[in-house]
This record gives structure tokens, sequence and C-alpha cells, in this order.
């Protein structure tokens, strides 16, 4: 900051956001000019944006957050954050429905609900057909029904095929893969009334508008009633439905299979991704991912190597494993699995990457836990003997990575606090039984049971 000492008026002149040599509004000492000097009426522009932006998030969370979110909608890293900012705002993000959902991002019933326009296979046109559809009448109480109200021109099989997989019918139909198989046997059917209709060859049952006699017996009014169907079939398992909604919409939304581990993962890394270009590069970090892509590289020297897409509830970013570390994890790089993986940062040419250098299923993850009683957690001779035992069970540290945890017991309460990295141990059974040994309550717990 350089304070103005001196003012002298020369007129009118051109103001710049940038410092100019010549005739500029500002001088300082010994003849020289003030450079990169912004003029007030820029900053007092932000400072007041700023302003309302904030009083809008204050006061009108949903509203602020769902125009975010639209605005942001092209971006899946921003959305991805905006979505972890809402989750930790308490703001639940709805996936699409059928039967609620607008072309946007809206607040619905103390939710965002997810729109059409950020649903992929989706086009403008189609959006503009379903709203239409669902404005002239009732909603959609069926797939039957949807087919026969929309512009089948419009809304083409591999839109409704998008759909499903996305959630939009959960609430007509929860079981995705029963919708998935009735639909070549309901879009065809729809096609030939559409046709009927458009040549003035309605059904008997649209001349005369009343009712009639379906095979079961039962007499009804609504003609997709009668809409085929296929035979019964088990829904998707989870796993395939969340892989289906991320590849459509860009991330998880109706559930997220790194949520369970929200609780626990904390304690066993320190940072999220989101964090990593805060770390330092000789920091040992480590992080729980997904892995949604392997590209599989060979070196100049014929070596390979991969190049990993990971994410985990905060962001997604790249990741690089080197031809050592390869060879010895390269079986557990597989898309959609769960991973924990060690390493550092590199900032090689301006850009975050986390190389990698170990890996482990969390299925197979083990923690070691040391329950202390208040006595215990206060006595300095005790925490003594448990950093005695937890070193001697650490042995190379490059092969320690079995996280301890303490349990702080009390009346009211119960903590749990991660030991540093240097308490890694490697063997979580016999360091649970060394510390028995030594009159320490521990015991192994496996980190997707916790």
């Amino acid at each position: 900051m350089v304070k103005v000492i001196t003012r002298k008026y020369i007129g009118k002149e051109n103001v710049y956001d940038i410092g100019v040599e010549l005739d500029h509004n500002f001088a300082i000492r010994n003849g020289l000019v003030a450079s990169n000097c912004f003029n007030k009426s820029h900053s007092t522009a932000y400072g007041y944006v700023t302003y309302q932006t904030a009083y809008l998030k204050a006061n009108y969370p949903l509203e602020y957050m769902a125009a975010l979110l639209t605005a942001n909608s092209g971006d899946t890293d921003k959305v991805q954050k905006y979505i972890n900012n809402c989750t930790n705002m308490g703001i639940q993000i709805d996936p699409p429905d059928i039967n609620r959902s607008g072309l946007d991002f809206t607040p619905a019933a103390g939710k965002i609900l997810f729109g059409f326009s950020a649903v992929r296979n989706v086009g403008q046109n189609a959006i503009a057909c379903i709203l239409e559809a669902r404005n002239e009448g009732e909603g959609f109480k069926s797939l039957g029904d949807f087919c026969d109200r929309i512009d089948l021109r419009a809304v083409n099989r591999r839109t409704l095929e998008s759909l499903i997989s996305c959630g939009a019918f959960d609430k007509i139909e929860s079981n995705r893969q029963q919708l998935m198989n009735d639909l070549p046997l309901v879009y065809d059917w729809a096609q030939s009334r559409a046709k009927d209709k458009a040549s003035g060859q309605g059904s008997i049952f649209d001349l005369l508008g009343g009712g009639f006699s379906t095979p079961n017996g039962k007499t009804t009014s609504n003609a997709f009633e009668i809409a085929p169907k296929s035979q019964p079939v088990a829904d998707f398992p989870p796993q395939e439905k969340l892989r289906l909604e991320k590849e459509l919409l860009g991330f998880y939304v109706s559930d997220h299979p790194l949520k369970s581990l929200r609780q626990i993962a904390p304690l066993l890394t320190p940072i999220n991704l989101s964090q990593l270009s805060e770390q330092r590069e000789d920091t040992k970090l480590c992080a729980v991912i997904m892995l949604n892509g392997v590209k599989k590289v060979l070196t100049k020297k014929g070596d390979s190597m991969a190049i990993l897409q990971i994410e985990d509830l905060t962001t997604q970013l790249e990741a690089v494993v080197f031809p050592k570390t390869y060879e010895r994890i390269s079986s557990l790089l597989q898309v959609d699995a769960r991973l924990i993986i060690w390493g550092k940062v590199d900032r090689r040419d301006e850009k975050n990457q986390f190389i990698v250098e170990d890996a482990e299923p969390v299925e197979t993850v083990q923690m070691v836990m040391v329950e202390l009683n208040p006595q215990q957690a206060g006595d300095i001779q005790e925490l003594q003997r448990l950093k005695t035992i937890l070193q001697e069970q650490s042995g190379d540290k490059e092969k320690a990575k079995m996280p301890v945890i303490g349990i702080v017991q009390t009346e009211n309460s119960r903590k749990l606090v991660r030991l540093g990295w240097q308490f890694c141990v490697q063997d979580s059974r016999i360091t649970v039984q060394a510390l028995q040994n030594a009159r320490f309550i521990a015991h192994v717990k496996p980190l997707t049971g916790s």
C-alpha cells in the first residue's frame, strides 16, 4: 500500500484499473507515480457486490445456493464443491423429479431440487415439452402416462433412459431396472397411439371418453393403465444406480459411496482433496477416495504407470502412479473402487496432482482402537508407556500404515482422537496383543464397520 501525499486537479481524465505513467490522478514522493492503483469506484463496486452476496447467503441460503448451482451447472468441479457446501450448511440436494423439477436448480420444501437442464441427454426442447404437458394436466402417474401425454418427437428414448437412470421417475416407480425393461414396450405403445390420434383413428375408448374393462376385470378411464409391461425384475444394485447417476449428472446426488465413511474418514485423513493445494510438497498425505478413471501409460523406457481420476466428498482431481508403485498396486486400480491412498502433492506445471505411493481398499483397512479413561489420558507415565509400545510396533515407517485411534471415555462423552503418523503400526493384531499384554484396553476395528 502507498499513501497518497498530494493531489492536483488536472481536469477530466480517463480512469484505468491499472496504473499509467503520465497524468495519473495520484502522485507520490520524488516524482514517482503510484502503480497499479485501482480507483475508488472500482473497489466500492466489488465491496458492494460482496456485501449483497453475503447478505443473500446469510438470509436466503436456499435461494442463493440454488442460483449458484444453476449459474455453474456446466462446471462439474464447481457444482460438486457447492453441493458439498450445501451439505455443510444442512441443505439437502434432491435428485431430479419428473413431477417437480424445473429447468434449473430450484428451492423446494426446504431443499434444493435438481434441474432438468443439468441432466445429460435432456435437451431444451425435451424440457419445454415435459413442463408444458405437466402444466396442462395433473402430475404424471406412470411411465405410460408420461409417454402418452408428451410429444415423443421431442422426448426420444435416449432422453427417457437418462431420466429413468438418474432417478427422475423414482417417486412414481422406484425400481429403475423395471422401468428400463418396460420402456421399449411403453414407448412403442405410445408412438402407436400418437399415430392413431394424428390420423383421426383414436381408439373407441378415446372416442367415447368413458370407462373400459382391463384384462383383470377392473374398469378404468385412464388409457395409460393398459400400457404394456415387462416381466417383474429386481432393481439395479445400489452401486450400479449410483454409477448411472454419476454418468448422467456428473456427480452423486441420492447418495455417495463414501458417505458412509463421512464420520470416520477425518480420523484417518486429516485433510480432504479440496485442501491439497494448501499442503507442503514434502508432507506425507492420506486420502479416502473413489477411483473414477484409470489411464495406463508407458514411459520412454517402456515401463507402465497410470494417470488416475479420483474424488472424495469435496472435489475431483488427477493422481499419478509412477512405475514402481504401479507394479505393486495395479491390481487395486479398478474404476469405482473405494481406496485409501498415501502419497504427496506435486505442483508441476502449476497443477496440483496427488502422487500415489501406496493404496489399499477401504474394505480391508483395519484400525487399532485404544480405550483410555480420563485418568490414563492425563497420566504422563501411562501415555509414555503407550507411546513406547506403538513405536515398537511401527517398525519400518514406510510400511507402517495402520492408524491408531484413541478413545477417551467419560461418564457423559466419548471422544475419538487420531494419533499422529509416527504412531501408525504395521500389524494391527500383533499391536493389539502387545497393548492388551500391557493392560491397555484395545481391539481391532474394520473401517467399513465403523
